[in-house]
């Protein structure tokens, strides 16, 4: 699959979550098997681009290309100008933030609330196009089916965002009324790709491999989009790869090998982050991998009190020896993926 010029390693992505998809997760997940990570959502807002969070959000050291950046923002100019800022920074893929329904971020009309105001959200699509051509970046968009369920406005306005030059469209089968409620639906995603020559990726509720080529031979899609079901268990990209390659079940992975990952994880977190905010935003990171595991409950709890990185890291390190000298191998389908209030806290606080 292609994303203008560039050839992806295949059609699983990591869908961009902010306040989780930083370069650290964006990389484990690559490792593990996502053939394309977008970044958390960069504001478009000028005065805070040089912001210590902007700053954090915006890194892309030793990242695999392509370099994809995702803006958000409500403003045409203001948008186009965040293209262009991040494209001289090396983004080589911009997309539009189009399907954020957190509240802090519609409240401000931006997001998945721009799908309200279908020709704001196709001048912004417009402006962003135009800011890159001339350095030929593509530009990708990420929606939702509408804003609420009596308005469902997915396909009009991909027609119309595929009009302007958008080269490709994700889309999450909830409405922004529906946040992360309720079931996605894939009906709609199936009537977009119907609609559009451009490439769509459809999101929501992938949170198994037999799920996922389930959706995939629903929608038609070109391509899946992993987000909550990757929390805690990045190597669903892997499993999903080998399940629509092979169509057996790989292997859960052992015990052994998930310590190192989420330990070598934490250290490259420590390494962005500092030290007093590294062990804090780490501690959603380490309560995703242990919440379904024996004495995960208990474990978390005693990690809030951690504030060091040495200690974090030495509490996980003898929490999974632990866990090793019961199981060889990770429990099977415990899939640790947040309520609607911890994914909320974790888009706009992180």
């Amino acid at each position: 699959m292609n994303i203008g010029p560039y050839l992806l390693a295949n059609n699983l992505f990591a869908a961009p979550m902010a306040g989780v998809t930083d370069r650290p997760f964006r990389q484990l997940c690559r490792k593990l098997g996502a053939g394309y990570a977008v970044s958390e959502m960069v504001t478009s807002r000028r005065e805070l681009w040089n912001s210590l969070k902007t700053s954090r959000r915006a890194n892309h050291e030793g990242e695999p290309g392509p370099i994809a950046v995702q803006i958000a923002g409500t403003d045409a100019a203001m948008m186009a100008e965040a293209a262009a800022y991040n494209v001289e920074r090396g983004a080589q893929i911009i997309d539009i933030n189009m399907g954020c329904p957190a509240k802090k971020v519609c409240n401000k009309w931006a997001g998945s609330a721009l799908m309200q105001d279908e020709g704001l959200a196709v001048s912004i699509a417009q402006a962003v196009v135009d800011a890159c051509a001339p350095h030929g970046v593509p530009v990708t968009l990420k929606m939702r089916t509408g804003w609420c369920r009596a308005e469902t406005n997915a396909v009009r306005l991909a027609r119309a965002f595929e009009d302007v030059g958008v080269q490709m469209l994700a889309v999450h089968g909830r409405t922004r009324e529906q946040g992360y409620g309720g079931h996605a639906e894939y009906d709609t995603i199936a009537a977009v790709k119907a609609a559009v020559r451009v490439p769509v990726v459809a999101n929501g509720d992938i949170t198994t491999p037999e799920k996922a080529r389930e959706v995939l031979a629903y929608t038609n899609a070109d391509a899946i989009m992993i987000g909550r079901a990757a929390q805690g268990r990045p190597w669903i990209f892997r499993e999903v790869a080998h399940f629509l390659a092979t169509g057996e079940q790989l292997a859960a992975p052992l015990v052994a090998e998930v310590r190192r990952l989420l330990l070598d994880h934490l250290q490259d977190h420590y390494s962005l982050y500092g030290e007093f905010t590294g062990v804090r935003s780490a501690r959603k990171h380490i309560g995703w991998y242990v919440k379904s595991l024996p004495g995960g409950a208990d474990f978390r709890s005693r990690m809030n009190s951690i504030e060091d990185c040495v200690a974090q890291l030495r509490a996980v390190a003898e929490f999974f020896d632990e866990l090793g000298a019961g199981i060889d191998r990770m429990p099977v389908g415990g899939v640790a993926t947040q309520d609607n209030d911890e994914q909320e806290a974790a888009e706009v606080n992180a």
